[in-house]
């Protein structure tokens, strides 16, 4: 993969509360992992990505024992995160670390913090054992991703390894900068199955993202089974660029990508991508189109070639019956209606398309979420506009952005020359795109979100997302390439204050991330920016 990128083979251990799924498809190669005495200095309470919002370091540190035991509150969500630290703790250190709601317990994991939000946390680590409470379970999950991070990095590991355990004395108190901290996964222009999205939301979860926005349609594939079209599957999901076999997820499928997601804590985002992007819907059923004619499937990677049929009554009957659908399987607030490169759809049309879709969208209890094309049309109330454009991006696009920003529409920033995961790092990166340029681990992260868009209030933007686009993007090691180490950093410019923003000391805190990555299978980028570990 090139001289600054590392591969891995090994069986990642996807990191369980309940129902526990392997990653299919991914081959057991290598020897076993030596098994080596961890650190006996504990790492530094502010080691972590992202960066805490307040670390104060003090006092002994925490030695997990065979002894140690999980308590948590009686409640079956603090009960779940108590599983799941458990599920990563057992393997590597060989104890049993009961989980328990009654009695003692070293780690323990309570609700009932003031002033930590929906997911913010306390952390207090001394030599009797380590407390995390949170307002909202949430927030304990996030604070056990912390623990986590404490821990040695071979706590990761799927085989019993010789510690010491400790997590170093202090306390860590944290709360996210933005409630919206995403991650796109394009599983239309190659698609990518349950097991292989599980493993990718189990990545952002150690990073605290909370959004997967999974890109479902588009011209090369549509990815969702739905009853009252049900060509769209079957038919217009039969592909995949470069002619792939495609695929696509049934309703039972999608609902246990919705599960397994939130049992980490993230909302899914689903999108539909209209009128442009559209060509595997109109392939799939003539009516569609405005001649009444399907075109082929598609498996190339142009875009701006497709539009749906603005003008005729069946085309909103399509799309009522698309949201009404996905809102029925879909728990969160938000639904995502694309409206990018729309480059076959005149200005008016766009128009009234948007000003006709949007409504559907709140008649079935959602709230719009679409590409920031979006505010050259009314965004609805409470819509979000998710800014895809450059540093150089003209500036009277800019300032569309910026007037909706002023009317109430919240931003969440996917700057493509800054967070788009499929751009090359070098021109010698053998996967992804460099339409947007090049886009190396310090670009990805050195610029602030609350600032970036001028004449956009702070107080409007969301938060950020970073999406990884599918044209060169085939396996799961190609998202892991692509992603590790760019992801971290945009996870911490979601999360971390402006205040603790400083290129100089995240690489430091990255590079104690590489054994964890090693440990848990994840390929990366070895960016040269980086002073990563030898060997």
């Amino acid at each position: 993969m090139g001289a600054h990128v590392r591969q891995h083979h090994r069986t990642p251990r996807l990191l369980g509360t309940l129902l526990l799924v392997a990653a299919a498809g991914i081959s057991l190669t290598g020897a076993a992992p030596t098994v080596r005495t961890t650190p006996s200095t504990p790492t530094p309470l502010g080691r972590v990505v992202p960066a805490p919002a307040s670390v104060a370091p003090g006092g002994s540190p925490y030695r997990v024992t065979p002894g140690t035991r999980i308590r948590v509150d009686d409640s079956r969500a603090v009960r779940a995160v108590g599983a799941y630290l458990a599920d990563v703790l057992r393997p590597s250190t060989g104890y049993r670390l009961p989980v328990t709601a009654h009695g003692d317990g070293a780690i323990r994991l309570r609700l009932g913090g003031k002033g930590l939000g929906e997911e913010g946390y306390r952390l207090v680590s001394g030599r009797s054992g380590v407390t995390i409470t949170a307002g909202r379970p949430a927030g304990l999950f996030h604070g056990v991703q912390t623990l986590r991070q404490l821990l040695p990095a071979a706590v990761e590991k799927n085989s019993v390894q010789s510690g010491p355990w400790l997590i170093a004395g202090g306390t860590v108190t944290d709360t996210p900068r933005y409630g919206y901290r995403g991650a796109m996964l394009d599983v239309s222009r190659h698609f990518f199955t349950v097991p292989q999205v599980k493993r990718y939301i189990d990545e952002l979860a150690l990073y605290k993202v909370n959004k997967l926005h999974l890109h479902l349609s588009d011209d090369q594939g549509w990815r969702i089974a739905l009853d009252s079209w049900p060509r769209l599957a079957t038919y217009g999901g039969s592909t995949q660029t470069d002619g792939g076999p495609g695929g696509f997820y049934t309703k039972a499928d999608y609902r246990e990508i919705v599960r397994y997601a939130a049992s980490r804590y993230l909302e899914v985002v689903p999108e539909i991508d209209m009128p442009g992007h559209t060509n595997a819907a109109l392939a799939s059923y003539a009516q569609l189109n405005c001649d009444g004619v399907a075109p082929p499937l598609y498996t190339g990677t142009e875009v701006g070639f497709s539009s749906l049929c603005v003008n005729k009554p069946v085309t909103y009957d399509f799309v009522d019956d698309v949201v009404r659908e996905l809102a029925a399987l879909t728990p969160g607030e938000y639904l995502h209606i694309g409206g990018d490169e729309a480059h076959s759809t005149s200005h008016a049309d766009y128009v009234t398309f948007m000003d006709t879709v949007q409504p559907l969208v709140a008649k079935y209890g959602k709230k719009v979420m679409g590409w920031h094309q979006l505010t050259g049309a009314t965004p609805a109330k409470g819509a979000i506009a998710q800014y895809w454009g450059l540093d150089d991006t003209d500036a009277a696009e800019k300032a569309q952005v910026a007037r909706a920003a002023h009317n109430g529409t919240g931003i969440v920033l996917s700057p493509a020359d800054r967070l788009y995961l499929d751009m090359k790092y070098t021109a010698d990166t053998p996967l992804g795109q460099d339409w947007a340029g090049l886009v190396e681990v310090r670009r990805a992260y050195d610029w602030d979100p609350g600032s970036y868009l001028d004449g956009v209030p702070a107080s409007a933007v969301r938060g950020v997302e970073a999406p990884l686009w599918t044209e060169t993007i085939v396996t799961s090691a190609d998202i892991d390439v692509m992603a590790f180490p760019r992801l971290p950093g945009a996870a911490e410019l979601g999360w971390s204050p402006a205040s603790t923003h400083d290129w100089d000391t995240y690489k430091v805190r990255l590079v104690a991330q590489a054994p964890r990555w090693d440990a848990l299978g994840i390929g990366y980028h070895r960016s040269p920016q980086v002073p990563w570990p030898a060997g």
